[in-house]
């Protein structure tokens, strides 16, 4: 059952099935080879179950909340406040590739949104003010890993399904790391502008400045709502969602005056298609997850892990090795849906906190989204460059230093991540 639950998955995925099918394929197939008799309406249960999840409706409503925002214009107003504030540092669109995604990040929630809306955008601005399209490319991608990891964040919903652990605690969890990751990354662009003579903004104007806030503080507000309304417990983490999209629509058609009825149909449309996907995945993970359980290959983990060592440390060390291998052939949501069960025996065994586990796997998982061959945001920027995947790839690996360098920092710090959770909830 084990060999037909993890070969038959990898087979089926070679052969170009939908990531869906070849869960429910290869769970199907695990359940015949062990002699279960196969009853259709468990099957079905456990597959209309995991979408009976009230922690879900946060999915399609963030997934709909930055359809809207860049379809609004919201993400080329924050772009430009954020090459007010730092343009004229060395480097200066650099910097603001990256401090504009981080302000993004605040109502996305999803690095492929970040790197397909805003990135298009700060990829343009850069080449066109003299920037190599190479080094445009490489601060677009690594600032769009920022996305998942500052609050709101879509695989800490899906982590939050797999393992119980609060949506709230984990998304103040990913604050720090989130602005860790910033820093990082901006001390990469000031160190490769100061090795090419990468150009600089000129120092904005009293008038510059403020007319550049006016634009853009009506979609600065979406995170400071959301955020404060998760801190202050006004509403939950989903009801935040909500209160995105809401905004987000309100903000499009009557203040900005963007969003026509063309505009919202596609919306909605594109928002329909992409939560089905995820629908499909969550209920045919939630069938592979169930027959997984049954043959005791997450107890079986679990046991070999701590036998090896005890010491959360070096458990951490182990997974998180594990975690980039397998980040560069799978999704972060499948892989997120299909390993989240299997390690929380083992947080549980070692004493790490789940909390901390969840953002360190999420981080290791959106870095997977930049390696080859299957990193989804290397596909993006290939298209959004238009220079060969070739290309794409070696002009990102240079940033995934700084990632790692974050990635290690919260393993061994877990505090970075649990500070913020336990000092407000």
């Amino acid at each position: 059952m084990i060999l037909m639950l993890t070969l038959g998955l990898v087979v089926f995925l070679m052969m170009g099935l939908p990531v869906a099918l070849a869960l429910g394929l290869s769970a199907l197939g695990a359940t015949i080879i062990g002699g279960t008799p196969l009853q259709f309406t468990i099957l079905s249960q456990k597959m209309q179950f995991a979408l009976q999840n009230y922690i879900l409706l946060a999915i399609p409503l963030f997934i709909l909340a930055a359809k809207l925002m860049n379809t609004a214009g919201i993400s080329m107003r924050i772009f430009r406040f954020a090459d007010t504030l730092v343009g004229f540092l060395p480097g200066g669109l650099g910097h603001a590739n990256i401090l504009g995604s981080l302000i993004f990040s605040g109502m996305s929630g999803a690095a492929v949104v970040d790197a397909a809306g805003i990135g298009q955008i700060e990829h343009e601005a850069m080449t066109r003010s003299g920037y190599p399209s190479k080094f445009a490319v490489a601060c677009t991608a690594a600032s769009s890993i920022i996305g998942p990891i500052f609050p709101p964040s879509i695989p800490m919903v899906v982590f939050s399904f797999v393992s119980g652990v609060s949506v709230g605690r984990l998304f103040l969890g990913g604050v720090v790391p989130g602005l860790l990751m910033t820093a990082t990354l901006m001390v990469w662009v000031a160190l490769q502008a100061k090795k090419h003579n990468y150009p600089r903004q000129p120092f904005p104007t009293l008038e510059a400045a403020r007319k550049s806030f006016a634009e853009a503080v009506v979609p600065l507000m979406a995170p400071v709502i959301l955020l404060g309304g998760i801190w202050t417990g006004i509403f939950t983490p989903t009801e935040a969602a909500g209160v995105a999209s809401l905004y987000a629509l309100l903000v499009g058609v009557f203040v900005l005056r963007e969003l026509s009825f063309r505009d919202l149909v596609e919306a909605f449309t594109a928002t329909a298609r992409e939560t089905a996907v995820i629908g499909f995945l969550v209920a045919g993970s939630a069938f592979y997850g169930w027959v997984l359980m049954r043959t005791g290959l997450t107890l079986k983990l679990a046991e070999a892990l701590v036998g090896i060592s005890r010491d959360p440390a070096v458990i951490l060390i182990l997974i998180n090795v594990f975690l980039l291998v397998v980040g560069c052939f799978l999704d972060s949501t499948v892989a997120i849906l299909i390993l989240g069960p299997i390690f929380m025996p083992v947080l549980a065994a070692a004493g790490i906190d789940p909390v901390h586990f969840g953002v360190v796997m999420v981080l290791n998982l959106m870095i997977g989204l930049m390696t080859p061959p299957f990193g989804m945001i290397l596909f993006v920027m290939q298209q959004v460059s238009g220079l060969s995947f070739e290309d794409v790839v070696k002009a990102c690996m240079p940033t995934i230093v700084p990632l790692l360098v974050v990635l290690v920092l919260i393993t061994f710090i877990p505090s970075l991540v649990t500070w913020l959770p336990n000092l407000v909830l």
